[in-house]
């Protein structure tokens, strides 16, 4: 008896099969499409060319790693039925279905106080409602409801699918090398022990290159001073056609954007009214980046010139340092006052200061447990000779400084 479903053809991990009809359906819902239209990486692909992936493509690949995953562990004789299997992949097909455009960017941008985990369960509510309660599963495992632990950590843990798909194919798209793991062998050594996902003991040392490769990847991809740069020239850009348009400038935007700009709507309104999940589920880049492109023309000199410099990658100088840069803040604001035509208000969006973290693993969050042959359970960092131990668990932080090159 032949399988039916899709077959797709996947640059990361060759050919991947979707037989559930449940998700084909989601995948072909015009909110899931949306995803195609939104970068993964957002604006990273100003500092490296090859990464205009899509959330969509993603969406993919943590939800095929969710079924490999599933199948390893029913292998092993942990109990999972076929309709726990669809629940914890269209739990993970659906984590990154309320990112609004250029991803993280631009996330407490457009709304106010409200992460893009939140708007996912919100659209993941009313897909239920369009799909007669076929979701209600999925929605539990997402939001770590279902009795089943392991499987909300799969979806969501400092060891689950979405990493170590994001890890994989941001590699693969940047060409940064030190972002591939060994994602099949770790696969391969989970098991199930008290109703939580553990690594059995023998994958300790990829689970470490895991830890590590995604140490690796922050600081020079995810926070690379380029793309911090970029991603606080884009905010700015927002920030100040908000302003001008609840202070009454008329801007060109479409009619999805306009909705944003000219309404000011907090985390209670967006939760409380339909109409703006439905309008957040039109946006996607495209809204964004033509919008940019005719506000290089706009009568406001502080938009138009900002417009400008990220059209034509004119970005934000930027210093790190983990000292304070108050003094260079300083002195470098006084610069550009003297330089530029702008006064102090308008000063604040070619220059900011801020501090960047990393924290590769949190020790006091969700650990990655290991499985010893003994019995025994061990957190990743409390074994012998760990490479993950207490100083790579500890977040660093940085200083930095953006400004423009007058």
């Amino acid at each position: 008896m032949s399988v039916k479903g899709k077959i797709i053809n996947d640059p990361v991990y060759g050919f991947i099969r979707f037989p559930e009809q449940i998700i084909l359906q989601l995948i072909d819902h015009p909110w899931f499409q949306r995803l195609r239209r939104i970068k993964q990486m957002g604006t990273a692909h100003l500092v490296y060319p090859g990464a205009v992936h899509t959330r969509f493509q993603h969406s993919l690949g943590a939800c095929h790693l969710m079924g490999s995953a599933l199948d390893e562990l029913k292998i092993k004789g942990v109990e999972i039925t076929e309709e726990e299997k669809i629940a914890a992949k269209v739990a993970i097909l659906m984590h990154d279905i309320g990112h609004g455009p250029y991803s993280h960017a631009l996330e407490h941008t457009l709304v106010d106080g409200i992460t893009h985990e939140h708007i996912s369960a919100m659209i993941m509510q009313q897909l239920n409602e369009q799909f007669d309660g076929a979701l209600s599963s999925a929605m539990d495992v997402f939001s770590h409801q279902y009795p089943k632990k392991y499987l909300h950590q799969l979806v969501s843990s400092q060891l689950d699918v979405d990493r170590m798909d994001y890890l994989n194919r941001d590699s693969f798209y940047t060409g940064v090398s030190e972002g591939v793991i060994g994602y099949d062998r770790i696969l391969q050594m989970l098991t199930v022990k008290d109703n939580e996902l553990m690594v059995e003991e023998k994958g300790v040392h990829s689970v470490e290159k895991f830890v590590i490769a995604r140490r690796l990847m922050y600081w020079q991809v995810y926070l690379h001073k380029t793309v911090l740069s970029s991603e606080i020239l884009l905010i700015n850009i927002l920030r100040r056609a908000k302003f001008l348009a609840q202070n009454g400038t008329k801007l060109f935007a479409t009619p999805a954007l306009l909705h944003f700009l000219y309404n000011k709507i907090n985390a209670n309104e967006f939760r409380s009214n339909t109409e703006h999940i439905t309008t957040f589920c039109q946006l996607d880049d495209s809204d964004i980046l033509s919008a940019i492109k005719v506000w290089q023309n706009c009568e406001d000199n502080v938009l138009s010139e900002l417009c400008k410099m990220l059209i034509n990658r004119r970005l934000f100088k930027v210093s790190l340092s983990s000292q304070s840069l108050d003094d260079n803040y300083e002195a470098k604001r006084e610069e550009l006052r003297k330089k530029l035509p702008f006064n102090e208000e308008e000063l604040d969006y070619f220059i900011c200061k801020g501090q960047t973290s990393n924290n590769t693993y949190n020790t006091k969050d969700e650990r990655i447990a290991i499985a010893f042959k003994t019995g025994e359970t061990k957190d990743i960092s409390q074994i012998d000779n760990p490479i993950v131990n207490q100083a790579l668990a500890m977040p660093v932080h940085k200083n930095y400084i953006c400004y423009v090159q007058p």
